[in-house]
């Protein structure tokens, strides 16, 4: 403890700043250890394993920099530098809440950038940059007695981290976890949950036979698993989503599927400054990040969903609206994602 402690003081001292600016200590200590850093969450990969054909999963050691708390349920931002370029998504952690690894299983979809990279070529040893923890789904701080959790696909992770919280605390009432995948091979976790104490669970796979469950969610799904439960948490498909919401009450949900963005019916025609580069371009209309790109800046962005904050920038002036949420940003000097949000004007973005 006295060594970390006395390390954190010497690195973090005006004395080092000032000897490694301008580009600051994290960028020598790094050449000893990339994971050494004040500044900058990363994590070593402690284990990868590939359990299902189309998903990957990395245990994660994070360094001291990465000291936020990840409640069950929760996501963090994963960033990994391919072919030079750094890219960021957001993933939710799989382990049970206070685990000293994060555990992040990573569905491998057709075309993912990220995905693909990281099922084919993660190993152990590896180091990514980990930061931002975000989410509202997590467990009430007075459990539930009676818990349905439901999910599809890579869903289950967020419900794996709450199912294995659960068990660890002795969870006294009854839980019950609908999962779908769209085979037996393909579901993850299956051996596990096969085992996992306390927990019915019950399996229903959309392009194969032999689970437990035909079909789709629906009502007798819901009386197999767990009639009139005190809470439901599901996340996975925002289809499945909207069958539990359906037929259930107290629902709780997570989608990590694109909002339909309102875009404007005309662009503002306004102008648009990306000051630090000395590029002005016209209003077409689209988001601040896609005129950037097309622009030819290239922005640093995550999720392209408004969740990750990744592309947040700021404004210096002028106003522009948030798609997600509708809310208008007038003042100067304001930090907005640039993923979500669209001009009202003329706006200058530092950038």
């Amino acid at each position: 403890m006295f060594t970390q402690t006395l390390k954190k003081r010497v690195l973090g001292s005006d004395l080092v700043n000032l000897l490694t600016g301008p580009h600051g200590v994290d960028r020598y200590t790094e050449l000893v250890t990339p994971t050494w850093t004040l500044g900058e969450g990363r994590a070593k990969v402690v284990d990868v394993r590939r359990t299902t054909p189309r998903s990957v999963t990395l245990v994660l050691a994070p360094n001291e920099a990465f000291a936020d708390t990840v409640k069950a349920g929760q996501y963090v931002n994963l960033t990994v530098e391919i072919d030079g370029r750094r890219h960021t998504r957001c993933y939710s952690p799989a382990n049970a809440e206070g685990a000293a690894h994060l555990e992040l299983t990573i569905g491998h979809h057709d075309g993912g950038l990220v995905s693909t990279f990281l099922y084919e070529r993660a190993r152990r040893g590896m180091v990514v940059g980990l930061a931002g923890v975000g989410g509202d789904f997590v467990l009430p701080a007075q459990r539930p007695r009676r818990i349905l959790f439901v999910s599809g696909g890579s869903g289950i992770t967020p419900v794996m981290a709450m199912l294995r919280t659960l068990v660890n605390e002795g969870h006294p009432g009854e839980i019950a976890f609908v999962h779908y995948a769209r085979n037996p091979a393909e579901a993850c976790y299956r051996a596990e949950l096969a085992e996992m104490t306390g927990v019915r669970v019950l399996n229903g796979y959309t392009r194969s036979a032999g689970g437990d469950l035909d079909g789709r969610f629906g009502r007798e799904h819901l009386v197999a698993a767990m009639p009139s439960p005190d809470a439901v948490f599901v996340c996975g498909p925002a289809a499945l989503v909207d069958a539990v919401r359906e037929h259930c009450e107290n629902v709780h949900s997570e989608s990590f599927v694109a909002p339909t963005l309102d875009l404007p019916a005309e662009p503002s025609g306004g102008r648009v400054t990306f000051a630090d580069s000395n590029i002005e371009i016209v209003d077409d209309g689209r988001s601040l990040l896609e005129q950037a790109e097309s622009a030819g800046l290239a922005p640093e962005s995550g999720c392209r969903m408004g969740i990750c904050h990744t592309c947040t920038r700021r404004k210096t002036c002028g106003v522009v609206r948030n798609l997600t949420t509708g809310a208008v940003s007038t003042a100067p000097d304001e930090d907005v994602q640039i993923c979500v949000s669209v001009p009202v004007g003329n706006v200058d973005i530092a950038l």
